[in-house]
Formats: structure tokens, sequence, C-alpha cells
């Protein structure tokens, strides 16, 4: 599975964005797909996840209530809605695919076995 993820920018404190993550080479709705983010000089950390069907959706508390990870079912495109944003969420935003997160779980990065390039975030205040 290749992974493209797009849609960052550029943003004020309080406004939205909305990521894209689009896949090529294999069906994306047979894998359970993750958001990771990537501020300099900190470790990657899990944002939000969205089971194969989009039936269940997990978020990390920092953005709970704010963001929105969605998919349709049977369709390459996962997205995350991200809204009221802050200077604290400007990071290297990650799309990654799971067969199955397992006994590692969703926000594990090495639950993931594919990886997007990647899309900056940047909120200023």
């Amino acid at each position: 599975v290749q992974l493209q993820a797009s849609g960052g920018g550029l943003v004020l404190a309080g406004g939205s964005v909305r990521l894209s993550c689009a896949a090529s080479g294999r069906i994306l709705s047979s894998y359970f797909v993750g958001w990771f983010r990537q501020a300099p000089g900190k470790e990657r950390e899990f944002v939000a996840a969205i089971s194969w069907n989009g039936g269940s959706t997990y978020y990390a508390d920092p953005v709970k209530g704010r963001f929105t990870i969605s998919r349709v079912n049977a369709g390459n495109t996962v997205w995350m809605q991200m809204n009221s944003l802050k200077p604290k969420d400007t990071a290297l935003y990650y799309c990654a695919a799971a067969r199955n997160p397992g006994g590692l779980g969703y926000e594990s990065l090495g639950a993931y076995d594919y990886w997007g390039q990647g899309t900056q975030v940047t909120v200023s205040s």
C-alpha cells in the first residue's frame, strides 16, 4: 500500500484543516488506519484511528472533541477534520495503515505496516 497524506498548511489558532490520506496499490478498506504526528524535537505520537469499516474511532485525549477521523466504506481515502486548532497541534502529520493492530494496539507505531510521507500543519497564535 502506498499512502499519500495531504491537506496540511498554515492556519490561525482556532481555525480548521482537513487532512486526507489516499491509498494506492491495495484497497484501503482492508486496513485499519491511524494518524500520528511528530513535532520538532518530540517523538511521534498517536492522534486518531479508525477501524476497517469505519464503525469504530479512537482519539488521543488532547484532540478529543476537536478532531474527527472518517472514511467511506470500501473507499480508498481516510480524512481527519481538525477543528479549534491550537499552536501545540503544530506538527508533521502522518497516516498509517495496519492489517490488524492486534496485541500492539492502534496507538502503537509498531502496529502499522505502511506509512505515508507526512503533511505539515502549522498553527500560529
